[in-house]
């Protein structure tokens, strides 16, 4: 039979690599603390029985308490980009935007932008047209 304080650690040992794996989603550190109260538990001699249920309670006490405390405290923040300044902006069309050929530029804060039209109509050079949607590479563009 295998000894339980070996199995303990051999356990928190596995949890703890995946919760490193998992490039820091939080995903079995509770478990890891869980292992090390059951490791100490299986030193204390206490029966197998003793060291499953501290094992459980105290792993999934600490999930229950802390995730959404840490969930709060790791929350990401959106940071503004490229896109969410530009959408809504004005552009001038540098060369015809014709869906069907799939042709079409706009130049917008001195760069050019492969365009296409929003409504599928036909847009020629020199006109000035507002961002509503960008796809990949191409915005898409509606007229004034």
């Amino acid at each position: 039979m295998i000894d339980m304080s070996t199995f303990w650690v051999v356990l928190f040992v596995v949890l703890l690599v995946a919760e490193l794996v998992s490039a820091g989603a939080l995903i079995s550190i509770w478990f890891c603390v869980g292992a090390l109260a059951a490791f100490a538990a299986a030193a204390a001699n206490a029966s197998v029985t003793v060291q499953v249920v501290v094992f459980l309670v105290i792993s999934i006490a600490l999930l229950v308490l802390t995730k959404p405390f840490v969930k709060k405290v790791l929350k990401q923040k959106n940071e503004p980009t490229n896109l969410d300044r530009i959408m809504g902006t004005e552009a001038i069309v540098t060369e015809d935007i014709n869906n069907l050929q799939q042709t079409g530029a706009v130049k917008l804060e001195g760069k050019v932008w492969s365009a296409r039209s929003a409504d599928e109509t036909l847009i020629p050079a020199g006109t000035v047209v507002r961002i509503v949607r960008i796809e990949g590479v191409k915005v898409f563009v509606r007229r004034g």
